[in-house]
């Protein structure tokens, strides 16, 4: 007997060990980023968003993509959008600081409509809705749902299509039980992508670099908390049905609106993703040399294409050098340890 009770009495010792360690990274995570903006109820949850811009100049919504937040959008992006569109940046139901009740709400559906809801308690009216990587996916639904409230699309590197293979960095989260996506985020989710991170954004921005403090300023570290695994988890499992549904509509599409992708996209193939969607009337322009992660590694060029798609302006995209030095960010560990012994952003 005692020999069945030391082996079990060690595994409670590890999960118990490896659960306080992932609160413990959670707390670190929400000190280093903090909530940036208010908080809208809507039915289902809760969105997090942040508004910049005069209220008179026309409406912008902002979608991030899978595993992200806001700060996807404000580490370079959003100031600059508020000189031209009165700008709303938002955490997806159940990332960031939004809140989300249930797991099937994770459908693109059903984040359509409370991003809908969000909108109409805001009174944003006719806005021009962009959507980020698996935010091109929620765009397109609210464009799908909300025909005449969408003013236009303005997809950055979106997921449209299904993809054949899950990549490699997101192959851990496919987890189809709920009681095992929790017990995985309550326990090895965190230090796991605390230990990874370098790997995986190298991989993520590829070819391109990091962009520095992507952690901190971009908001990264709120991907450790056990809530943003169960997230991003469900995220990914409600694609399996959501979006092959959600293609059949797509000759049901009239918002107008276009397509921005990097050529080089480790993490999505811009001819599958993006210019197949030229065949529902959207345009379809990609950037030479760039990767997945353009909102932060291309802010100028987005910026442009978001205006041109508004109506703002109608001129090509402006050349933006790819830079000549590769920026080494700081390692992850350390941005988080420093961040969380000095109570302050690197800025």
């Amino acid at each position: 007997m005692v020999y069945l009770l030391v082996p079990l009495l060690f595994v409670i010792a590890v999960a118990l060990w490896l659960f306080l360690w992932s609160r413990s990274l959670a707390r670190r995570a929400e000190r280093m980023v903090p909530r940036a903006g208010q908080v809208q109820p809507v039915r289902g949850g809760a969105i997090h968003y942040v508004e910049f811009g005069n209220r008179e100049k026309p409406a912008l919504v902002l979608i991030h993509g899978i595993s992200g937040q806001l700060q996807h959008f404000t580490y370079a992006m959003a100031e600059k959008l508020a000189e031209d569109f009165h700008v709303f940046a938002i955490d997806r139901p159940g990332c960031g600081y939004s809140e989300r009740e249930a797991d099937e709400d994770a459908s693109l559906f059903s984040q359509a409509r409370m991003i809908g809801k969000f909108m109409d308690a805001r009174g944003i009216e006719s806005p021009v809705v962009v959507g980020h990587s698996l935010g091109g996916a929620v765009a397109l639904a609210i464009a799908l749902e909300r025909p005449l409230k969408t003013k236009a699309l303005a997809l950055l590197a979106p997921l449209t299509h299904v993809q054949e293979e899950i990549d490699p960095v997101f192959k851990g989260l496919e987890l189809h039980s709920p009681m095992m996506r929790r017990l995985v985020a309550n326990t090895i989710a965190g230090p796991i992508g605390k230990a990874t991170a370098g790997k995986v954004l190298e991989h993520v921005f590829a070819p391109e670099a990091p962009v520095p403090h992507f952690m901190s300023i971009g908001g990264a570290a709120l991907g450790l908390r056990p809530r943003a695994f169960v997230t991003a988890s469900c995220d990914l499992v409600m694609l399996e049905n959501a979006l092959p549904a959600q293609v059949r509509r797509y000759p049901e599409l009239t918002v107008p609106g276009g397509v921005l992708y990097g050529a080089e996209d480790a993490l999505l193939s811009p001819v599958v993703q993006g210019r197949s969607m030229k065949r529902y009337n959207l345009t379809y322009e990609e950037l030479p040399g760039r990767g997945h992660m353009l909102p932060l590694t291309a802010p100028d060029l987005c910026i442009a294409f978001i205006r041109k798609i508004a109506g703002i302006e109608d001129q090509p995209l402006p050349e933006e050098p790819l830079a000549d030095e590769v920026i080494h960010p700081e390692p992850v560990e350390d941005e988080v340890d420093a961040a969380d012994r000095t109570g302050q952003l690197k800025r």
